[in-house]
């Protein structure tokens, strides 16, 4: 594709060159907060300052500081992308749209995940090509990480990834008219770490107005700590660094040593006599809430705000099939992943095996894994906004399989995002180890997952009938769109 140089666009701070790809212009690393230096970094973000002259935006710029991601056999570097960029000016937007310079267009501001610990705008999934070319301006943005971004620190204010997530949004209602964007069209939707975000923001009442249309892809409306497990966390964490757990003395250290401890924090017991670990072990991080987002959003705190959310029918083969752990696990396994997820464990196996009577350990395991980390909070929040929003809610489940690691990866978690972007093509994407495997996909089918999504930011309807706690509505997607009513009643009711 030839690249050219773009136009220039005045932002409130200054202004931005971009780079022409075709039909399509690519403003990149445009900040919109302030760097994060020294205590700055576990203080709310703050807006940046303005420049002077035309500052470029052709290239990528830095990202969270965070370590390299692995998931044993499988390569996951087009998600995670390649690790830490370092520089302080990384609170960034990219920003995708169509060169022809129309206004009005909807807008897509998309969060990544990555367990709150990794990921950013430089992903090779992330690219915004395609959003623009279908005329949707697409924003992705960083926001901060791990230690930073989400430990609870007494003299720090909680959630600051979050926090960055709004400050982002305000950017968009501020500037993205420039962009040709209606900022009063925008839907927020993210991935994973990323959609569980969303679903925070879409439960804070200082975001009101900020978006209009959510779209959660494998997050959990019940993801969130609580203060006391939270707590665990960051006196783990100032046990590693040697310091007292107050903001002050970890904003005295480098984002080197903050990185490293927080590789060292994975397998804290976060259960409590009245709750579960929601991430049952595999991150340390996530948002800080006394409330879970679904219980927000049932309070009615999503009014007017429509909703897409699904999961896919494999999550937690991720988490098993690269490392190994799918194809040995055993009758404990399964009875251990339900006991860290959910308090009558007995009846919860029970469940599965009587719906899934011909399945192995591993398949048993990895269902019960994924509903703990995404099935569940992703029912409780489509129920919750369904009942209580006065707004559309739409379900999906995404069934097709990938055949990497010989045909064991299947629907697992991740594996829907190059449809989602119409990044399916992308070689790095194929192989026997590669996310989407050695054969090609249905021809058609990042296409029209795509086009469902760019339907529903420009109209909040994706193509088939809404979710209400009757009927419970989902389209089930792979080769075939087939729409079905309540799906996996008895496992979901389990979870209740």
């Amino acid at each position: 594709m030839n690249h050219h140089p773009g136009p220039v666009v005045t932002t409130a701070q200054g202004a931005v060159r971009g780079l022409r790809q075709g039909d399509t212009t690519a403003f990149l690393n445009i900040p919109y907060a302030a760097a994060l230096r020294g205590a700055g970094r576990f203080a709310p973000p703050r807006p940046h300052e303005p420049w002077d002259g035309v500052r470029d935006a052709t290239v990528p710029g830095p990202n969270a500081p965070q370590s390299e991601r692995r998931l044993g056999s499988v390569d996951m570097s087009p998600y995670f992308g390649a690790g830490w960029s370092r520089g302080e000016d990384y609170l960034t937007v990219n920003v995708f749209t169509p060169a022809t310079g129309d206004g009005d267009l909807p807008v897509m501001v998309f969060v990544h995940g990555g367990g709150f610990v990794a990921g950013s705008t430089r992903s090779a999934l992330y690219d915004g090509s395609a959003f623009a070319r279908d005329g949707v301006v697409l924003v992705t943005l960083n926001y901060r990480l791990g230690i930073v971004g989400f430990l609870d620190l007494p003299g720090a204010p909680a959630n600051r990834g979050l926090l960055d997530v709004e400050a982002a949004l305000r950017w968009v209602r501020e500037n993205i008219a420039a962009f040709g964007g209606d900022p009063d069209n925008v839907t927020l939707f993210g991935q994973s770490a990323g959609a569980t975000v969303v679903g925070g923001v879409l439960a804070t009442p200082e975001a009101a107005g900020l978006f209009h249309r959510a779209i959660v892809q494998s997050g959990s409306g019940l993801g969130a700590f609580t203060t006391e497990q939270a707590a665990r966390v960051t006196r783990a964490a100032a046990d590693v660094l040697g310091v007292e757990p107050h903001a002050d003395a970890f904003a005295e250290l480098p984002d080197e040593r903050l990185v490293e401890a927080a590789s060292r924090l994975a397998g804290i017991d976060l259960r409590t006599g009245t709750h579960r670990d929601p991430l049952i072990g595999l991150s340390p991080f996530s948002l800080v809430l006394d409330t879970q987002p679904a219980e927000s959003v049932a309070a009615g705190l999503s009014a007017g705000i429509d909703l897409l959310i699904g999961t896919n029918t494999e999550e937690g083969n991720l988490y098993l099939v690269p490392v190994d752990k799918y194809a040995t696990s055993t009758a404990e396994d399964v009875d251990d992943a339900a006991a860290r997820s959910h308090p009558d464990a007995a009846r919860l196996v029970e469940t599965y095996r009587r719906t899934r009577p011909e399945a192995s350990f591993g398949e048993l395991r990895s269902a019960i894994m994924g509903d703990a980390l995404f099935g569940a909070g992703s029912w409780a929040l489509a129920g919750a906004h369904a009942a209580h929003a006065r707004s559309a809610t739409y379900a999906y489940e995404f069934a097709w399989r990938s055949q990497a690691l010989d045909g064991e990866l299947g629907a697992t978690h991740a594996v829907e995002l190059p449809f989602v972007f119409d990044l399916a093509h992308l070689p790095r994407l194929h192989g026997p180890a590669a996310l989407l495997g050695p054969g090609k996909p249905p021809a058609d089918l990042a296409a029209r997952m795509h086009q469902t999504w760019v339907r529903f930011a420009r109209t909040g309807d994706p193509g088939w009938d809404p979710y209400d706690t009757r009927r419970r509505s989902t389209m089930r997607i792979d080769a075939e769109w087939t729409q079905v009513d309540d799906p996996r009643s008895r496992e979901r009711q389990a979870w209740r």
